[in-house]
């Protein structure tokens, strides 16, 4: 039972190992000196940035990616599905659909609520004022 426990603690301790000497390594290896200006200023694709970087984002860039994400990693759950769907045979078939129809009703209230557009005509109004 002992050695059972010991790749357990072999695998801890070359755990640890690794860690100290990439910390280390990055230790040695990192640029000396004083930073430039030039790391200072906001970074926007290798671009002279243009104006304050402290300006105000639409919510909605949020919530869409927000909603990108949660479908993205919903998406990534059929990986395993399909898999293993042969074996399975006929429940995989339904356990799918099913799966995919949350998504689907999810989607659609999304959709209804009107989060996948870009300007709501609330917006619009608001930007006349």
């Amino acid at each position: 039972m002992l050695f059972s426990f010991a790749s357990v603690l072999l695998f801890l301790v070359v755990g640890f190992i690794f860690l100290a000497v990439t910390l280390l390594l990055s230790r040695l290896l990192q640029a000396k000196g004083t930073p430039g200006k030039d790391k200072y200023i906001p970074y926007e694709c290798g671009e002279v940035p243009e104006g304050s970087a402290w300006i105000r984002f639409n919510i909605r860039f949020y919530v869409f990616a927000l909603i990108f994400i949660i479908f993205d990693v919903e998406i990534v759950f059929l990986l395993p599905w399909a898999v293993v769907f042969k074996k399975l045979g006929s429940f995989a078939f339904i356990e799918g659909l099913v799966f995919i129809g949350i998504l689907v009703v999810g989607l659609a209230y999304v959709w209804k609520k009107g989060d996948l557009e870009w300007v709501k005509s609330g917006d619009l109004d608001a930007m006349k004022e």
